[in-house]
């Protein structure tokens, strides 16, 4: 039964499993172990001598006890019920109760998963093979661009609400009113969703803003949205009446589905100007926006966002989640939506 339940709660969706995830700050990774959960799946992060994180199954096949419990000795992952060694490849090397002359099982390994790091993140990928890469966010590659850190944040809802939020400019003026817009300047102007590759992209939308990165000075922004991947997003906003450098300032969401209606954010902030302003301020903005957000999102019902258009009301300032919603679909998503 114990088996049974822990298989219960790993999410079977080939669309997520073959997709990036952030799992972690890389700053979290030290010496010791880091357990983590992505899709319902144990996992635990460690690190070799020579700095690069590895990623493995969080059980041991010997007893199933949790590897993240262990510790890193001579670039080997040991376990802390027996204490056998695995190498960084995942094959066990030692068995301390096991006679040298009987050598190791071949069955003795741990199950590893494709593990990288960018941008500050460490970054998974649970299937054997990934057909994506990375969701690329290019201000942050950008020469005259400062990126910094926002969260992780933690929200009860499913990580396709969480996007489709992200996505959402007409809640700006009631949810984040006298920061991002205000009901005075809600109309949305007419705008279209355009699929550039394997992303999805919308004309410029202009916002009034009062606030909107915590330096307290009003303007309109230039809004352009895209969706990177089924639980990527991004956009960039650029106030057009700050002279012939107009300013910029671009922000990824990304979205881990830790289990079901169990979603971890993480944000990347890119700006090309302000360079004087503490990083703090822009944090300390965007953790009242996440907060300002989440329990709306926590409260939507369904949990599971609908596909299926009839399902809900869709008006023409709701284009880019009409959009997103037909981009899963064709994907063949089946986690976190209905």
């Amino acid at each position: 039964m114990h088996l049974q339940n822990y298989q219960d709660k790993q999410v079977d969706d080939p669309v997520l499993r073959s997709q990036w995830y952030v799992v972690a700050l890389s700053d979290e990774l030290k010496e010791r172990p880091l357990k983590i959960t992505l899709l319902g799946e144990d996992v635990v992060l460690w690190r070799t001598q020579d700095g690069k994180a590895h990623a493995f199954k969080d059980l041991c096949i010997h007893r199933g006890s949790a590897l993240s419990l262990g510790r890193v000795v001579d670039d080997c992952l040991v376990c802390p019920y027996h204490g056998w060694r695995y190498d960084k490849t995942g094959q066990c090397i030692k068995i301390p109760a096991q006679p040298e002359h009987l050598g190791i099982p071949t069955k003795a390994k741990a199950e590893g998963y494709s593990c990288q790091e960018r941008y500050g993140f460490i970054w998974l990928c649970l299937a054997d093979a990934p057909n994506a890469s990375l969701p690329y966010f290019d201000e942050a590659e950008r020469e005259g661009f400062h990126t910094i850190i926002c969260g992780p944040y933690s929200i009860f809802a499913e990580a396709p609400r969480v996007v489709e939020n992200f996505l959402d400019v007409s809640h700006l003026m009631w949810v984040h009113e006298g920061l991002l817009g205000m009901p005075s300047h809600a109309e949305i102007p007419e705008y279209q969703v355009h699929e550039k590759g394997d992303k999805l992209e919308s004309d410029v939308i202009r916002i009034f803003q009062p606030d909107p990165d915590g330096r307290g000075q009003v303007v309109d922004n230039d809004y352009i949205y895209s969706v990177l991947n089924p639980l990527s997003a991004h956009f960039y906003k650029t106030d057009s009446f700050s002279g012939e450098k107009p300013n910029i300032f671009a922000m990824a969401l990304y979205t881990t589905p830790v289990a079901r209606r169990e979603t971890k954010a993480y944000i990347l902030l890119a700006r090309n100007y302000a360079f004087e302003a503490e990083d703090r301020l822009f944090q300390e903005f965007q953790d009242k926006v996440f907060k300002q957000d989440e329990s709306i999102v926590a409260s939507q019902r369904p949990e599971a966002l609908p596909l299926d258009l009839r399902e809900e009301l869709h008006l023409t300032s709701d284009r880019m989640a009409i959009a997103y919603r037909k981009y899963l679909r064709r994907l063949g998503l089946s986690f976190g939506v209905a």
